[in-house]
């Protein structure tokens, strides 16, 4: 069944593969994962899973979502996430979604937020070139125009200007799993992901394989 797992990002390493290639790939650190509610379209109008991932102290957990994770465990847990399925038959409540669920060779698509880099100009956020750096120009980092003059006299929303960058949620698609390690919940797959170490991670099957990632 085509059910999502959280996981934390370790870091990025090497894997070299039988002819000797060096490959970069990021090592995930995937589960175990509780199922922490079912829905149905009986009750919800829909079917999903909904996971949890990550413990936390008592004192961080308001008392209405302890009643809620309390149904499925005693254990308390950071992170909820939702996964749409077509069926929810054969899962049980309070059980564990591990690593075991992929296998080398397998795509899958993985959500994160990117790293944050606060305000940035034009040419980092953007790639815009710059200005002439001789001749009197005082235009070395500058936008240029931003719009007509009079008509319509305003600039139009959404025009690439300086602002915050990264920081968004954005989903890497058709990534190779290379390597399982069911004893230490580790996930290694090809290529990059979004997000710095530690950063918080979505994997799940695949849904259009070769699709380019998407912001």
């Amino acid at each position: 069944m085509s059910i999502g797992i959280l996981g934390k990002k370790l870091g990025m390493s090497q894997f070299f593969d039988e002819e000797g290639r060096s490959i970069p790939v990021t090592v995930i650190e995937a589960g175990p994962c509780r199922i922490t509610q079912l829905k149905t379209p009986t009750n919800d109008g829909y079917s999903a899973v909904q996971v949890g991932f990550g413990d936390v102290r008592a004192k961080l957990v308001n008392r209405p979502a302890q009643g809620h994770l309390g149904k499925s465990g005693e254990e308390l847990l950071r992170h909820l996430k939702e996964y749409r399925v077509d069926s929810t038959e054969g899962l049980e409540l309070g059980s564990a979604l591990t690593v075991e669920t992929f296998e080398p060779g397998q795509k899958v698509d993985v959500s994160g937020d990117t790293m944050g880099r606060g305000f940035s100009g034009y040419q980092k956020r953007h790639g815009f070139s710059r200005g002439p750096m001789t001749h009197g120009s005082k235009n070395h980092r500058e936008p240029g125009s931003t719009g007509a003059g009079t008509t319509p006299g305003r600039v139009y929303p959404g025009k690439r200007m300086a602002g915050r960058y990264g920081g968004s949620l954005t989903t890497v698609k058709g990534l190779v799993v290379l390597k399982v390690d069911a004893e230490r919940n580790l996930l290694v797959v090809k290529g990059s992901v979004p997000g710095k170490p530690g950063a918080l991670l979505s994997i799940r099957p695949a849904q259009r394989v070769g699709a380019k990632a998407t912001k």
